[in-house]
């Protein structure tokens, strides 16, 4: 394969990787072992490319179905790229094959040297499959549920890379993914209503007397304000629970996971700070406040531990 040709190959992947910089939260910060950027970021490629599957959002061309051995003019079904995706994922697994998606090739080494199991990756596809099926929720139950598929694998995945899963830790891990999957969620509120989904749970609008037509309208009402306040204090919470999960830990991998909990409080001081009105678009933390989010995050830590 001419360099060219390869460069045109892996060009959707490097478009993939790149959007980790918008993530409320460091990916693969450098100051890591190389080992671990290097398989977070084939995680992270796994996790973007299955999420952009389910949103509709894959590069122009066909690039991607193309690799998955999907016709591109039936790119645009998404259940059928998702079955794809998952053939594809067996692949990885598979002692005798080798996967065809450059994303899913560059994460097959770090499935045999981490000795991954296929389940939290599974979660991923099921989470995007249910994402085409059900665009509500009535209870905060079923959404945690949801994030269960959706959020959780991508956080007891960094334990495993790192050698450092424990019955404590993973369920300390699940809390925090659960928040910042209810933090993007509410960032995005007025873009996933433009997919048709809703992740504020029905019983949640009802209390606050909101309507999907309040959730439509350009800024939010004092109601809509209201109910996102409830919510982002609720993802507070399970936030707080990740103080002793960084607390648990040692050295670099500390400082990774106050910039996950820190990068959540970030993004939860932005929403109060545009006094909850998240309609208009996605309050984004300016990365002043980050990092003031994480040093916060490491003394209590320290604190606590």
């Amino acid at each position: 394969m001419t360099g060219t040709r390869q460069a045109r190959r892996e060009a959707p992947a490097r478009a993939t990787l790149d959007k980790a910089s918008d993530e409320n939260f460091p990916v693969a910060p450098f100051f890591l072992p190389r080992a671990w950027r290097d398989d977070l970021m084939a995680v992270y490629g796994y996790a973007r490319l299955v999420d952009d599957i389910g949103d509709g959002d894959l590069a122009p061309g066909g690039a991607d179905a193309r690799h998955l051995g999907v016709d591109p003019a039936q790119a645009d079904d998404r259940l059928a790229m998702l079955d794809a995706f998952e053939a594809d994922l067996r692949r990885v697994f598979a002692a005798d094959d080798e996967p065809r998606h450059p994303l899913l090739h560059a994460l097959q080494p770090t499935v045999r040297r981490r000795s991954l199991t296929p389940e939290p990756f599974l979660g991923l596809i099921e989470a995007n499959r249910q994402d085409q099926l059900v665009g509500r929720y009535k209870t905060y139950d079923e959404l945690l549920a949801y994030c269960e598929l959706s959020a959780n694998p991508v956080g007891r995945l960094v334990l495993q890379i790192t050698g450092t899963v424990s019955p404590e830790r993973v369920r300390r891990s699940d809390a925090v993914c659960t928040a910042l999957q209810i933090v993007e969620h509410l960032q995005d509120v007025a873009e996933d209503l433009g997919r048709d989904r809703i992740y504020l749970p029905a019983e949640d609008m009802r209390r606050f007397h909101v309507t999907e037509a309040d959730l439509a309208a350009r800024t939010g009402s004092a109601a809509v304000r209201s109910l996102l306040a409830y919510e982002a204090e609720r993802a507070r919470q399970l936030l707080n629970e990740g103080t002793s999960l960084v607390g648990s830990v040692h050295g670099r991998l500390r400082l990774l996971l106050a910039g996950f909990v820190g990068g959540g409080r970030a993004a939860l001081t932005a929403i109060e700070a545009a006094g909850h009105d998240v309609l208009p678009g996605p309050p984004k933390p300016a990365k002043a406040q980050l990092l003031r989010e994480v040093g916060a995050v490491l003394r209590r830590a320290r604190r606590e531990g």
